[in-house]
């Protein structure tokens, strides 16, 4: 690696990324410029500002992203119906490649050599910062200093920071959770602690977003949910920005018991991990979507994106959203999308979200040739019997050559 005289390094002002703004000073002698993105973690970002200047950093960004996260991120994802191993919403993983290019764009605006962030030598977040910036800026130089000191645990950090007389009260004033949490406005996840014992139930009280099913209403909350070009854009009548209505789903789907996941991922690095995740809006996002486009696609339309969806889920969760192969599979899925307007209507009810409604202009379902009574020869039921026949005559030429299908 040549010589670094400016790193951009991703920073949320916490204990790990003030070490790593001290670090990269003493270790490499350069400077350093910090970014703080507010993509709807819920918690305040400003005091960083405060945090980077006392560790005497010059540049500071601090950017509002929340629109732009949910537009250009979440959204896309979406319109998929992408669930990664049949249940995590990829809450984290879409954040990162957002993350990425703003890390690029402000190493481009300040002339820096390299960009750093947290993430560990364990994890996936390492894999998707670093594809994303060498995507985005091919000559760009990484330093990921989980992999490279051996400030390996919280004590080490702790000492470390009175070494180098580093403010760390933000640190000490209140009781650090057991977890290792990530939030933004799609999730918030939970790993570390008892989750490490997959026989463990997780403890009640770590929850954060939502009550438990058991504690929610005993009165089902009814919304309808309208979609154009396969993006919601309104509550209940009332349009809203991205963001703002993700953060409405989130708020009503938390305070209905929905959206709490338990699982065991397989981590793009090679091991297995277990994690909770509070997903409210998400959940009732994709229940609401897959119910539009259960009226407004064509059978095999629809079919096939069910078919690409897992092969899309794995690149995001990888790290391959700026990729070409990505930018194919979007393009597909977006081209779907024309169509996908409408209302649905959902119950959401102790942890359940259900589709009890649904309409579109666009709509698909023909209600003269779908019903049980008279259609007035809509259908010609005789039809059936040579379709039948044309779909069994492969299967009745081998079992009259003896074919033993049992």
């Amino acid at each position: 690696m040549s010589k670094i005289e400016k790193v951009v390094l991703a920073y949320s002002g916490g204990l790990d990324t003030s070490v790593i703004v001290r670090w990269l000073q003493d270790t490499y002698n350069c400077e350093v410029v910090t970014f703080t993105a507010d993509i709807g973690q819920g918690e305040e970002v400003e005091p960083a500002r405060a945090k980077a200047q006392a560790l005497g950093v010059k540049e500071i960004y601090i950017d509002d992203l929340r629109e732009e996260f949910v537009r250009d991120f979440v959204f896309p994802m979406f319109r998929a119906n992408t669930i990664y191993e049949g249940e995590y919403l990829l809450g984290t993983s879409i954040a990162r490649p957002l993350i990425a290019k703003r890390l690029i764009e402000i190493a481009n605006e300040t002339g820096a050599d390299a960009i750093s962030h947290g993430a560990t030598g364990k994890g996936n977040d390492q894999v998707r910062f670093e594809l994303g910036a060498y995507a985005l800026k091919p000559g760009i130089q990484v330093i990921a200093p989980w992999r490279e000191w051996d400030l390996n645990s919280r004590e080490k950090l702790m000492e470390y920071c009175e070494q180098h007389n580093i403010p760390v009260d933000f640190s000490n004033k209140k009781k650090k959770s057991p977890y290792s949490m990530d939030a933004n406005l799609l999730h918030i996840s939970y790993e570390g602690g008892v989750l490490e014992e997959p026989w463990a139930e997780a403890e009640e009280d770590m929850w954060r977003w939502s009550v438990s099913p058991e504690a929610a209403p005993d009165t089902p909350t009814y919304i309808t949910l309208q979609f154009e070009k396969g993006d919601p854009v309104a509550i209940d009548g009332e349009r809203m920005s991205p963001a703002t209505l993700l953060e409405k789903l989130n708020k009503l789907g938390g305070a209905n018991g929905i959206g709490r996941l338990d699982i065991v991922e397989n981590r793009y690095v090679g091991m297995k991990s277990r994690g909770c995740y509070e997903t409210p809006g998400g959940t009732i996002l994709m229940k609401a979507h897959r119910a539009i486009e259960s009226i407004t696609l064509d059978r095999e339309v629809a079919h096939l994106k069910d078919e690409l969806m897992p092969r899309y889920a794995k690149l995001i969760y990888n790290g391959y959203w700026w990729s070409p192969e990505r930018q194919m599979l979007q393009a597909a899925i977006d081209e779907s999308q024309s169509v996908v307007n409408g209302e649905v209507r959902l119950k959401l009810y102790k942890g359940s979200v259900s589709a009890v409604g649904r309409r579109s202009a666009d709509s698909l379902f023909d209600e003269r040739i779908a019903t049980f009574e008279d259609d007035a020869g809509a259908y010609n039921q005789k039809d059936a019997e040579g379709f039948i026949k044309l779909n069994a005559l492969r299967l009745r030429i081998a079992a009259g050559k003896g074919r033993d299908l049992i």
